[in-house]
């Protein structure tokens, strides 16, 4: 039996029946990281020790009658913004190399206590920023349906290790598409809740009113598996919500039949490749078969998204990446003579190109003169967003679209057209500027490469965006198809 093949769900009863012990399911991804990790890139650290001396405690547990909950046993990889303690949190940058955590985050803490087993580190692309998985400081990450194509970023790591059969599961984070973008150019299941769904305690802040921890397992039941496990109210983040969470596990299978889709028709316009129009069309009419009443509605605002999310975001990184100073911790330049030299030498060498333009746009939007003109106007323009999902979402259950206008892009293909490059998240980040869920599933195929079909909930109808691609997913074989890397 190849464990590493195994989803999350199946290796949970296993264990649970006592089939496999712990330590074998974990052993079998370390030998799997081991065996492709050096052809896909996906691992900054991995924690051999602490996971096979976690995975013994867990099968002694099992061995004097203790029945594992949540997660059972179940390995996870998780992003390297995300805190372990005793582990590295680098963000992918050179100026955090060598920093170790002195805490958990709340989700680490969460996985820990619901019984996970954390493999290691994902790389992704420099604190968060980017959209290819070619902005890490230390190495790229390939898709591993093709090797000359990205895996999407920034949570570029968690989706091909997934998909690469590295880890069953994996953490990543979002603040305009990262986990559901990968999640469709690597051909798995990504999620990315509502806002204030899952606690960002002791997750590195790119852009505070925007980011969110996310989910990826390669298919629904897996992430909903992964979701319940680290989503509620947590003191430690004032911005989660008391709001009851749903079992996501009951929730898969319910029957569709009149439920309302609306295809908001701005996410089908210029720029969307034909191929993958095609794909989401044949997706709606399974949708259509299993019952579900389409029809179409307008976001008028979408077109505004994009430039309004650059500029919240980078003036929220820019105001969170201050501390990043060479003074308090992380890299400190060997070349600076004064404390005004140590802060501009450091922050320099430390970050890279893309970080180091965000900062910049943010500085300057937030600067004298410009606030009102730039930041202020995007805040009006984001709430103007809200209402036009809030008056959708009167009418219809869930909203369909692409998760991505194209199939995943070739290496270097849009390093040098930084709007190119930020046009691959055009249908995921009005979802992050309005703070809703949203999912992204395997719809099919262009020249090989995924497509990702995204379906967008109501606030805190998780459960909803769960059933209805349960729904699709069973409908179809998308997600059985798997990457070969060996």
């Amino acid at each position: 039996m190849e464990l590493h093949k195994l989803k999350a769900h199946e290796l949970k009863d296993l264990i649970k029946n006592k089939d496999v012990k712990v330590e074998e399911v974990a052993n079998a991804f370390l030998n799997r990281i081991d065996k492709t990790d050096e052809k896909i890139g996906a691992y900054l650290y991995k924690a051999e020790e602490e996971a096979l001396s976690e995975a013994k405690k867990l099968d002694e547990k099992i061995s004097k009658g203790e029945v594992l909950e949540g997660l059972g046993g179940v390995p996870v990889g998780i992003k390297d913004n995300i805190n372990v303690k005793g582990m590295q949190n680098t963000c992918a940058s050179k100026i955090l190399e060598g920093y170790i955590s002195p805490y958990d985050a709340t989700v680490t803490q969460k996985i820990k206590g619901n019984n996970g087993i954390i493999l290691g580190k994902l790389n992704m692309d420099e604190f968060a920023m980017g959209s290819s998985n070619e902005n890490s400081a230390y190495k790229k990450v390939i898709n591993p349906w093709n090797r000359e194509f990205v895996p999407g970023g920034s949570s570029g790591a968690s989706a091909a290790s997934v998909a690469a059969f590295e880890t069953p599961i994996a953490l990543g984070t979002e603040t305009g598409g990262s986990v559901r973008q990968p999640a469709s150019f690597c051909g798995v299941v990504g999620l990315k809740p509502t806002y204030g769904r899952i606690s960002r305690y002791g997750v590195v802040a790119f852009g505070s009113t925007l980011d969110q921890v996310g989910t990826l397992g390669r298919d629904v039941e897996d992430c909903a598996l992964l979701t319940q496990n680290i989503a509620g109210i947590d003191k430690m983040d004032f911005t989660t919500v008391d709001t009851p969470v749903q079992d996501y596990k009951k929730s898969l299978g319910k029957d569709i039949r009149g439920k309302k889709i609306g295809i908001p028709e701005e996410y089908f316009g210029e720029g969307l490749d034909d191929d993958v129009r095609k794909s989401i069309e044949e997706a709606i009419k399974v949708l259509e078969a299993n019952g579900a009443e389409v029809k179409k509605c307008s976001l008028p605002l979408t077109e505004y998204a994009l430039a309004a999310y650059y500029i919240i975001s980078s003036a929220e990184a820019s105001s969170n990446l201050a501390r990043f100073d060479g003074i308090r911790f992380g890299h400190r330049s060997k070349d600076a003579q004064d404390a005004v030299d140590i802060y501009s030498k450091s922050r320099s060498e430390g970050f890279g190109k893309e970080v180091k333009r965000r900062i910049m746009l943010g500085t300057y939007a937030l600067s004298a003169g410009y606030y009102d003109a730039y930041y202020k106007k995007a805040l009006k323009v984001r709430n103007l967003i809200k209402q036009d999902f809030q008056k959708v979402f009167k009418e219809f259950d869930v909203l369909i679209s692409p998760t991505s206008p194209t199939t995943a892009f070739k290496f270097g293909e849009k390093t040098k057209d930084v709007v190119s490059m930020y046009m691959s998240d055009v249908y995921t980040v009005p979802i992050n500027i309005a703070g809703l869920p949203a999912i992204s599933v395997p719809c099919g195929f262009v020249n090989d490469l995924p497509v990702g079909l995204q379906f967008i909930g109501n606030y805190f109808r998780e459960d909803v965006l769960f059933n209805f691609a349960y729904s699709y997913e069973t409908s179809t074989d998308w997600h059985k198809k798997t990457a070969v890397v060996e």
